[in-house]
C-alpha cells in the first residue's frame, strides 16, 4: 500500500478491521490485499493476534478526546511500529516511501502502516478526524476523510436513521396529561 499524504488508506483500512475484526487468517490476508497491501511474507496466526491487538490499541486513541492524551498514545504506537523512512520498489509498482523494516510479518507491517498513517492523517487533516459514530446504539468507529471535517457517523445509513429518529421527536404528538 502505498500512503498517501493524508493517512486516508491505512485508517480506512484500520476502522474496517476495528469495525468488523477478522474471523479468520484468511479473512485478514484477503481484507488487506483488498486495501492494497501488499504482502511480502507468508502470515501466520500470529499476524490474526497482531491485527487484533493493534485493532485494542487503536481503539484507544479513536475513543480518547484529550488532543494531548491522543498524541501520547499515537507517539507510543509510534514508538514500537515505525522505522525511519526509506525509499522502496520492493512489489515492482514504483518508488514509494515506508516507514517500516523490510522483512516484516503480516502483523508488523499492519502495524508500522496504521501508526504511520493514523499520525498523517490526524496531523494532516485534525486531531478529532477520528471518533465514534454519534446515533445512539451504533458505536461504530469512523475515520473522517471527509472535505468539509464534519463527519459525525460512520455511515450514511446511521445518519439518515438518526436524522429520522430526531424528525420524529420534534413532530411526535404532545403525550396526554394524566388527569384523575
Amino acid at each position: 500500500m502505498h500512503l498517501n499524504p493524508y493517512g486516508a488508506d491505512a485508517v480506512l483500512l484500520m476502522a474496517d478491521l476495528t469495525n468488523f475484526p477478522p474471523a479468520s487468517l484468511d479473512d485478514l490476508v484477503k481484507r488487506c490485499a483488498d486495501a492494497g497491501l501488499v504482502i511480502d511474507r507468508p502470515p501466520g496466526e500470529a499476524d490474526l493476534a497482531a491485527a487484533l491487538d493493534l485493532a485494542e490499541q487503536w481503539c484507544e486513541i479513536v475513543d480518547t478526546r484529550d488532543e494531548r492524551a491522543r498524541v501520547a498514545l499515537l507517539n507510543d504506537l509510534l514508538a514500537t511500529s515505525a522505522a525511519y523512512p526509506r525509499v522502496t520498489d520492493h512489489a515492482g509498482t514504483g518508488w514509494h516511501l515506508h516507514y517500516r523494516d523490510a522483512g516484516l510479518s503480516l502483523g508488523g507491517v499492519l502495524r508500522a502502516l496504521v501508526a504511520v498513517g493514523t499520525a498523517l492523517h490526524l496531523t494532516g487533516r485534525g486531531m478529532s478526524r477520528l471518533a465514534r459514530c454519534a446515533r445512539d446504539g451504533c458505536g461504530l468507529v469512523y475515520a473522517d476523510v471527509s472535505r468539509s471535517g464534519r463527519q459525525r457517523y460512520c455511515s450514511p445509513r446511521c445518519a439518515n436513521r438518526d436524522a429520522v429518529r430526531r424528525h420524529r421527536a420534534r413532530h411526535a404528538p404532545p403525550s396526554p396529561v394524566n388527569r384523575q
